[in-house]
């Protein structure tokens, strides 16, 4: 049976098929490489095992964002140690003295990157993870008609738990649980990977660059940040961050300091002592300078007045490209078109993503929303979209909740990151449990799957 170990507030969920352990057969410390590894890419797919967990856990996961501010909500936890045959506690970030025991979240500079994830063999015996125990013990690993499904997955959390998924195998990977039946093999989700069909597979998996990226970098500021503790947090990448400098008093540039080894949270500091302007440029994956070296000007939000409350506050901010060129129009303007969750555009069967352009509704008392609909992939009979929510009033939206009408002949299959009702062509969507609360300029991300065409796109988006 599945037996969860659930992370909550910092708590990790892991999962593994719990079976009675028999006599051990050889160790897997034996089948694995030690010491260092190359944590900044990986030219070639690599294998591992993967587990599954529930979700992110509040307020933050690993990489400094909230769940609900993710491009994706088909997202992945890296290793933060190898230590094959060592379960003890090490410190994070993992200090120079102990780089031989680096995993591949290294110290969170592979967060906000992507990995192509392919499902490999099924065990047919014992895959719990348990210390000091080989993976399939008294079983073999087999393929079957789930090998090759593939999603495109963001890097959101790390994994530092005692056992030997996050210890034993250096290319484990810890995959979201609601993304598990949303791997696609021949244009279509495979629907049922997941409960009966998983136990611990093998994966096969590789570093890519963000899939369909257009727009440009978001930035929000996290809880308790103000003028002398600018802590933000950068999301919306093409290529991972590896950096982020910002602008000093005296003029000049200064790489910013990483919450810890949140790999996407940084504490800057504003143009002017005491000031609440800031200016950024970030490095990407490979410590280049994004947008060759466009900076970003923004304040600290109306909305956190003299400190932040809320996990995540969303700043607008303008660019000035390098040499002094023009500025664009403040980023709370545009809204992403990324489609994170598409399959391979290899993948035979596909048909191209589809979207309905943003759609602002009036006001309802104080609440303004935007709405960005895209179908992220589509096969006969059926579709996934991914819709972000934003809200452009000045006050927090509690219980957000959204409606629309969609034609004739689409249902419900699943959802994710939110609750969808129906009735007929009427759908209410509402807050998930754990993200009730939007504050003024932030966004959320949710998902579903329906059965029926994806065109047209839903009509009559309203906020309530």
């Amino acid at each position: 049976m599945d037996v969860p170990r659930r992370r909550r507030t910092g708590v990790w969920v892991r999962v593994a098929l719990v079976a009675a352990l028999c006599a051990v057969a050889s160790l897997l410390i034996a089948q694995l490489p030690a010491g260092a590894l190359t944590v900044t890419d990986t030219p070639t797919p690599v294998t591992g095992n993967s587990t599954y967990f529930d979700g992110l856990g509040q307020p933050y996961g690993g990489c400094g964002i909230p769940q609900a501010n993710l491009d994706s909500q088909d997202f992945v936890a890296l290793n933060v140690f190898n230590t094959p045959g060592d379960y003890g506690a090490y410190p994070r970030p993992v200090p120079p003295s102990l780089a031989d025991k680096m995993g591949m979240w290294d110290n969170g500079l592979n967060c906000g990157r992507y990995v192509q994830v392919s499902i490999g063999d099924f065990c047919t015996g014992v895959n719990d993870g348990a210390p000091n125990q080989a993976f399939c013990r008294n079983g073999s690993w087999v393929s079957d008609a789930y090998n090759g499904a593939t999603l495109t997955m963001l890097i959101a959390d790390s994994c530092a738990d005692s056992n030997a998924w996050c210890r034993d195998d250096p290319y484990h990977l810890d995959l979201h649980k609601d993304s598990l039946n949303r791997f696609v093999k021949n244009g279509a989700p495979v629907g049922d990977l997941y409960p009966n069909h998983f136990n611990n597979r093998h994966i096969q998996w590789q570093f890519v660059s963000a899939p369909n990226y257009t727009g440009d970098i978001q930035i929000g500021f996290l809880q308790g940040a103000q003028s002398w503790w600018g802590a933000v947090a950068i999301s919306h990448l093409p290529n991972g961050i590896h950096g982020v400098d910002f602008q000093t008093s005296s003029g000049g540039w200064q790489a910013a300091t990483m919450d810890g080894d949140m790999g996407q949270a940084y504490i800057v500091s504003p143009t002017t002592a005491g000031g609440t302007q800031f200016q950024i440029r970030v490095h990407d994956s490979t410590d280049a300078l994004l947008n060759n070296g466009r900076v970003y000007t923004f304040s600290l939000p109306a909305a956190c007045g003299s400190q932040c409350s809320a996990a995540y506050t969303q700043a607008s901010y303008t660019t000035t490209n390098p040499g002094g060129g023009p500025s664009t129009s403040p980023s709370a303007s545009r809204s992403p078109t990324r489609s994170p969750s598409a399959s391979p555009s290899t993948s035979p069967s596909r048909t191209p993503p589809t979207s309905a352009p943003p759609t602002s509704t009036p006001p309802t008392g104080s609440i303004q929303c935007d709405v960005n609909y895209q179908v992220a992939n589509a096969w006969s009979g059926g579709f996934t979209s991914n819709v972000t929510v934003t809200n452009r009033g000045t006050t927090a939206w509690n219980n957000w909740t959204i409606g629309w009408t969609v034609p004739a002949g689409v249902s419900l299959v699943s959802a994710w990151s939110s609750t969808i009702t129906t009735s007929g062509t009427s759908w209410t969507i509402k807050a998930p449990s754990w993200a009730t609360s939007l504050a003024a300029g932030a966004s959320t991300t949710f998902g579903f799957q329906a059965n029926g065409s994806s065109t047209p796109a839903p009509s009559g988006i309203r906020c309530s």
